[in-house]
């Protein structure tokens, strides 16, 4: 009985250890490089993980936001991917650095030229825009996630205040507050150059916290074996001396 609920304690422990080990579930986002200040530019990450075991993503769309539309959007090349630009009139036009802008980019679209995202993996499509508006905390943007088998996945639902999150919640970019001395953030063509060394710290922080992962559950693992052992030790030692 003893040596029973021993077995059925370290089942238990393992399978925390594999829950543990588990990848969270994961949704298309935004996020940027460095600040995103109101009325200045970034560069933004939109990260698209495979959430597919037997198919490959192979077109991303993502649909900028009409009710404050970028006049500046420029994507970083992507080695086996292709990018289109889809610009649309504007209803009311912007004024940017004295300049009148009639239309703006309102949807990029990615379109693989290779094998795309493979299972297990992700990729970032970066994009330098700007000018963030001033007037916004943030800003929502709707992407669309194509797989090799035909299925689309459209992350188009807003987030409402006090509701649970939506099974396919739209990209947000939260903005932050301009900077006292009136600098809104990094210029574009800054951004723009500066984008292959965000991406080696991103790789960098990305092994750092899968060593770190590991490190854990063979922690775990290995606090489960020791405490298996010592009862076994345990019941083996009354073993003898009833004996």
């Amino acid at each position: 009985m003893k040596a029973s609920r021993i077995a059925a304690a370290g089942a238990v422990a393992a399978s925390a250890v594999l829950a543990l080990s588990v990848p969270a579930f994961a949704h298309v986002s935004v996020q940027p490089e460095g600040p995103a200040a109101k009325g200045g530019y970034a560069v933004v990450d939109f990260k698209v993980p495979n959430e597919r075991d037997d198919a490959a993503t192979t077109k991303v769309e993502v649909n900028l936001p009409t009710d404050h539309p970028l006049a500046s959007v420029m994507p970083q090349p992507l080695e086996g991917w292709s990018v289109k630009i889809t610009k649309s009139k504007l209803a009311k036009p912007l004024t940017i650095h004295g300049e009148k802008i009639s239309e703006a980019v309102s949807k990029v679209t990615w379109t693989a030229t290779g094998k795309g995202i493979e299972p297990g993996f992700f990729q970032k499509f970066p994009l330098s825009v700007g000018q963030l508006p001033e007037d916004a905390d943030e800003l929502v943007f709707k992407a669309i996630q194509t797989y090799d088998n035909n299925e689309v996945v459209r992350w188009i639902e807003p987030q409402k205040e006090g509701a649970e999150e939506p099974e396919n919640p739209a990209p947000v970019l939260a903005l932050s507050a301009a900077s006292e001395d009136g600098h809104h953030g990094s210029g574009a063509a800054e951004d723009a150059s500066d984008t292959s060394r965000p991406a080696a710290e991103d790789t960098t922080s990305a092994s750092s916290s899968g060593t770190d992962t590991t490190a854990r559950v063979l922690g775990i693992v290995g606090i489960v074996v020791g405490v298996a052992g010592v009862a076994y030790g345990v019941m083996a030692g009354r073993r003898r001396v009833g004996a």
